[in-house]
């Protein structure tokens, strides 16, 4: 029977981070510094160790996204579940907002009209927002193929994608074409994934800000 922890409320999260880190020692992974806080924090939110090795930065990925937060960039994501996790306090210390389409009355209208997705459609409303735009997918794999459409065809370039949906269809495949494009990523190559994953990729972006 596991031994239970006692630990004040405050301390838990510490506590956990520091079996990560033994248990990922104990499998012979060493994560590269740069990519260690957003790793740690995605295993600790799944309890998944896989993310260690499937995990995929684009070059100085973490360095990159961290500046354009710091620059006031927006987070636009798939969900409002993912939406709902992310720190939006942090965020706006830097003037930047959060966002989630999937809701808007507009977006529902013209996703059934073309006979589309609302994620697909959301991420046009998501190119309208003349800014440096960071996009988190947890749920759509059509939003990542949207936005490699838009980076394809030059008509509009993600400041950076964080593209981790969660499934069977397509899911595969809309993340290996962001990972083919030049625009900074942290994508997790298979099937795993999901809201909770990009929420927390973001926030592990920002509280190592927001110290």
């Amino acid at each position: 029977m596991e031994k239970i922890l006692y630990c004040k409320p405050g301390e838990i999260e510490g506590k956990s981070f520091e079996i990560i880190g033994e248990e990922l020692q104990k499998r012979g992974i060493v994560i590269p510094k740069e990519q260690e806080a957003v790793t740690k924090r995605v295993i600790h939110t799944t309890a998944d160790f896989d993310y260690a090795e499937t995990l995929v930065f684009s070059e100085h990925a973490v360095e990159k996204a961290r500046q354009l937060i710091l620059e006031g960039a927006d987070i636009v994501t798939d969900t409002n579940m993912a939406l709902a996790g992310i720190n939006k306090k942090v965020l706006a210390r830097f003037g930047g907002k959060a966002h989630c389409f999937m809701a808007d009355e507009t977006v529902a209208s013209l996703a059934k009209e073309r006979n589309v997705t609302r994620a697909a459609v959301s991420m046009e409303f998501a190119a309208k927002l003349h800014k440096p735009v960071i996009f988190a997918v947890g749920n759509a794999p059509t939003a990542l193929l949207r936005l490699y459409d838009y980076i394809q065809d030059g008509t509009f370039l993600p400041a950076f994608v964080i593209g981790v949906p969660v499934g069977f269809v397509n899911v595969e495949a809309a993340k290996e074409r962001i990972l083919e494009t030049s625009v900074p990523h942290i994508v997790n190559r298979g099937r795993k994934g999901g809201s909770n994953v990009a929420a927390a990729i973001c926030n592990a972006l920002l509280y190592e800000l927001g110290r």
